[in-house]
């Protein structure tokens, strides 16, 4: 239960303060721990960091289950779902649990056999796995679907990074709803 506890407030703390310079004696005093339970709990500073990132897909698996019902979206059910997504993506309220999202996914590329592991390769999987929920069962499987949500997913997530880099939502949604347009079923 306090491994629970001690989590929650951890991943509490890395939203607010990232995980890139993250040390266990300031975390450890601001959640009311000490690095030693921490490290005792974790087994090391990457186990939770691993915790962490593991606590963070948690809440994009969450996002991602409330997706819409794909049965009866129609032919545009990507794009209906991608503007639905990014309605919650640029949702205020969620820039930090995204900026972690978005420091897991970096950190995962250059360090692959650490912590971060394989947490970008993971989290473009679950996203591409909606995305194609939301396509006609015909095309779902051919290489033009795997292209088109492959596209979609770039759009969403390089308006995500540029949204969350400037501030600019209506410059970012602007765009994201203009390349959907584009990429609708002819």
């Amino acid at each position: 239960m306090r491994e629970t506890e001690l989590l929650e407030l951890a991943y509490t703390y890395a939203l607010e303060h990232g995980l890139a310079d993250m040390s266990l004696r300031p975390l450890a005093k601001a959640i009311g721990s000490s690095p030693r339970v921490l490290l005792y709990l974790f087994d090391s500073k990457e186990g939770l960091i691993r915790a962490l990132l593991a606590r963070a897909r948690i809440d994009e698996l969450e996002l991602l289950s409330r997706a819409p019902n794909f049965t009866d979206l129609g032919p545009d059910g990507l794009n209906i779902v991608a503007e639905r997504l990014w309605s919650w993506l640029a949702a205020d309220g969620h820039r930090a649990l995204l900026t972690l999202w978005v420091e897991g996914y970096a950190r995962s590329l250059v360090d692959p056999e650490g912590p971060w592991g394989t947490f970008a390769r993971d989290t473009v999987n679950d996203w591409l796995k909606v995305l194609a929920a939301a396509q006609p069962r015909a095309e779902r499987n051919t290489s033009a679907g795997r292209a088109r949500r492959t596209l979609v997913l770039a759009v969403l997530r390089g308006a995500l990074l540029d949204l969350l880099a400037t501030g600019d939502l209506a410059r970012t949604t602007t765009a994201v709803h203009a390349q959907l347009r584009r990429t609708q079923r002819s």
